[in-house]
């Protein structure tokens, strides 16, 4: 009745904690852990320790060692698979099964203090189908791509956690997140995963980005509490990309040395089609792989394999297998078309723009190399990202040193400022899809005095202006914007040919003052005015292997004339000078006929009548009056 009792607590403990996880009284695994049951004892040889399941002794430990047994003595429910610690008694068990869920209890003796201790263990192990448990622990990933091997748990404050890569240790976090390491920050830890590990504080899910080859291998999680540890691996399995197209012949290499005792296999997709024992080699040993590679095969120097001819059908996964070691896995893809290669011609000072016409995904690793040096590379989670002197490559150079960029969304390459030198080969590849173009560009050289012409011109108001493309042949697709404004369109069939207000999104700015030369996308502005003055940005579209855009600006200023400016203020100082002329000789008459009339009277006796003599021109002041009265007695001695 008491073991009816126990296996239903393990029911219910599976039920409602699942596959990976523990606590103080039981814990739970995923079919194929490791689980180890702590003793939390250091033995003494007074002292013994037996382990039950279900209430059969499976393992047992004496202090001096004189009686050690597991399992097989017990019903061999455990054959090989139970670990006893000589110093502790904790119990491992190994590749766990469903049927290894139960109750595990602790005995220990102790013969010097005549007592006994007990602890019982409720230990689950959840079952999963072999597909699904390959899929978890199985990883296989291409060369450059990000992989994530995942606890599936998450994290218990005062449980640790470790993980391991072919036994050294890499990243760690302790309990309460106290101590968190990666790599090389790890006391054992080594610089092959410099900088490409991250760590998910919550889970402690591991993640390797930019995966090499050299990072294929035995992946152990560790979580430790203080009663249980549960151990779990990971097969890691990165591939080399090998790229070609249908005819190539292609070589997978082998850089590890061997000697004669060694054997060399290599497999296509996990059958035998190669192997070097000491002096001896042979090829396709059997039908199947005569029948597909018939002669095509050969073993070179190191026990690398070379392919001839290859076609369609030999793309797929090749393993190297050294003495039962897996050493490397080459991913072979065969592109059933040519390489795609072009032509495109642009002007020194444009700014070019390869385009890739694709969007990056997770999944994607773009590269471009210019005359076979790799000047930039994107992977799809952005984990790498370089552009000339920055990428890893003992062949970079500074040629285009800040000059390049990279549209972290599509992968295309922005040239910025184009220079004679960097005409030449560009190619780009990108791995997932198998897609290599090559475009060969060719810069055109100008002048210092043709390169300011290009970039800055100077009109006067109601004269005309061409901004000139500087291209012979007539280009695919060209467009003219102001101020960020499109005000003219050239496709490639000349079906849509626009200026200003036929474009749309256009104003009306340049009614009917524009000109396209249809041939070289030249774009002239007639009776141009102050208001023309701005930016103009010239695009131009080559539909090649790769679609090359290639953009210059020209910056445009309209002044008025200053000839009419001086002929119009000349105009109205002339105007001036002569009202102020007729104004000042009619005053001067108006004062001489009032002076001889004053003299007349005053010869006749008459006197001055005040009304009669006011100046009809003016009434002045008393002030003025003295003043004029004496400017009047002046002339009159004068005139005597």
């Amino acid at each position: 009745m008491k073991f009816v009792s126990n296996l239903f607590s393990v029911l219910m403990y599976l039920l409602v904690y699942g596959f990976f996880s523990f606590d103080t009284d039981g814990v739970s695994v995923m079919e194929g852990d490791s689980v180890t049951l702590h003793t939390g004892v250091q033995m003494k040889q007074e002292e013994k320790i037996r382990w039950y399941f279900n209430q059969t002794a499976i393992a047992r430990i004496s202090g001096d060692f004189s009686d050690i047994c597991t399992d097989v003595q017990y019903k061999e429910r455990f054959r090989d698979r139970l670990k006893l610690d000589h110093q502790t008694g904790s119990l491992t068990i190994m590749n766990t099964r469903t049927t290894d869920s139960g109750l595990y209890d602790l005995l220990i003796n102790s013969a010097h203090r005549r007592s006994s201790n007990n602890k019982i263990f409720i230990a689950a192990v959840h079952g999963v189908s072999a597909d699904e448990r390959h899929k978890m622990k199985t990883k296989s990933v291409k060369e450059g791509k990000s992989v994530t091997l995942d606890t599936h748990v998450t994290k218990n404050p005062n449980n640790s956690i470790k993980w391991y890569f072919n036994g050294i240790l890499i990243a760690e976090i302790t309990r309460y997140q106290n101590k968190i390491c990666t790599d090389v920050q790890c006391n054992e830890g080594t610089q092959r995963l410099r900088d490409r590990l991250k760590l998910d504080h919550q889970t402690g899910s591991l993640t390797i980005t930019n995966i090499r080859t050299t990072d294929s291998g035995l992946y152990k999680l560790q979580i430790r509490s203080s009663r249980f540890t549960i151990v779990r691996s990971f097969s890691v399995s990165a591939s080399s990309v090998v790229s070609k197209k249908k005819g190539d012949s292609v070589t997978l290499h082998n850089d590890v040395k061997t000697n004669q005792q060694e054997e060399i296999r290599w497999y296509f997709n996990d059958i035998v089609i190669a192997k070097i024992t000491g002096d001896l080699s042979k090829i396709c040993t059997n039908v199947r792989c005569k029948e597909k590679f018939k002669d095509r095969l050969k073993l070179e120097e190191f026990g690398s394999l070379a392919i001839m001819n290859i076609t369609a059908e030999d793309a797929g996964e090749y393993k190297l297998k050294i003495s039962d070691s897996l050493v490397e896995i080459f991913s072979v893809s065969v592109a059933s078309y040519s390489v795609d290669s072009g032509k495109v011609s642009v002007k020194e000072g444009y700014s070019v723009t390869l385009h890739t016409d694709v969007e990056t995904n997770q999944q994607e690793k773009i590269r471009w190399c210019f005359n076979d040096i790799i000047i930039a590379v994107i992977s799809g989670d952005l984990s790498s990202i370089c552009t000339d002197v920055q990428c890893n490559n003992k062949d970079g150079t500074e040629r285009f040193r800040d000059r390049l960029k990279l549209d972290h969304q599509t992968g295309s390459l922005t040239i910025r400022d184009i220079r004679t030198t960097d005409s030449g080969d560009y190619t780009l590849q990108i791995r997932s899809s198998s897609i290599q173009r090559n475009v060969s560009v060719t810069v055109t050289g100008v002048s210092a005095a043709e390169r300011d012409e290009m970039k800055t011109k100077s009109v006067k108001e109601g004269e005309s202006v061409t901004l000139d493309t500087y291209v012979i042949n007539k280009p695919d697709n060209l467009m003219w914007h102001f101020n960020e404004t499109r005000i003219a369109v050239i496709t490639g069939d000349q079906s849509k040919i626009c200026t200003d207000v036929q474009c749309e999104y256009s104003e009306e700015r340049f009614r009917d003052r524009l000109k396209l030369d249809n041939q070289t996308g030249s774009l002239t502005i007639t009776n141009t005015s102050t208001t023309d003055s701005g930016l103009y940005k010239l695009q131009i579209i080559t539909n090649s292997s790769i679609r090359v855009t290639s953009v210059k600006s020209f910056n445009v200023t309209v002044t008025t004339h200053r000839t009419g400016i001086y002929s119009a203020v000349s105009a109205v100082l002339v105007f001036l000078v002569a009202s102020a002329g007729l104004i000042y000789s009619c005053k001067c008459n108006s004062r001489r006929q009032y002076i001889i009339t004053q003299q007349s009277h005053q010869a006749n006796g008459v006197e001055d009548s005040s009304s009669d003599l006011i100046d009809p021109v003016e009434t002045n002041t008393p002030h003025e009056s003295s003043s004029n009265q004496t400017e009047s007695e002046a002339p009159s001695e004068t005139l005597t």
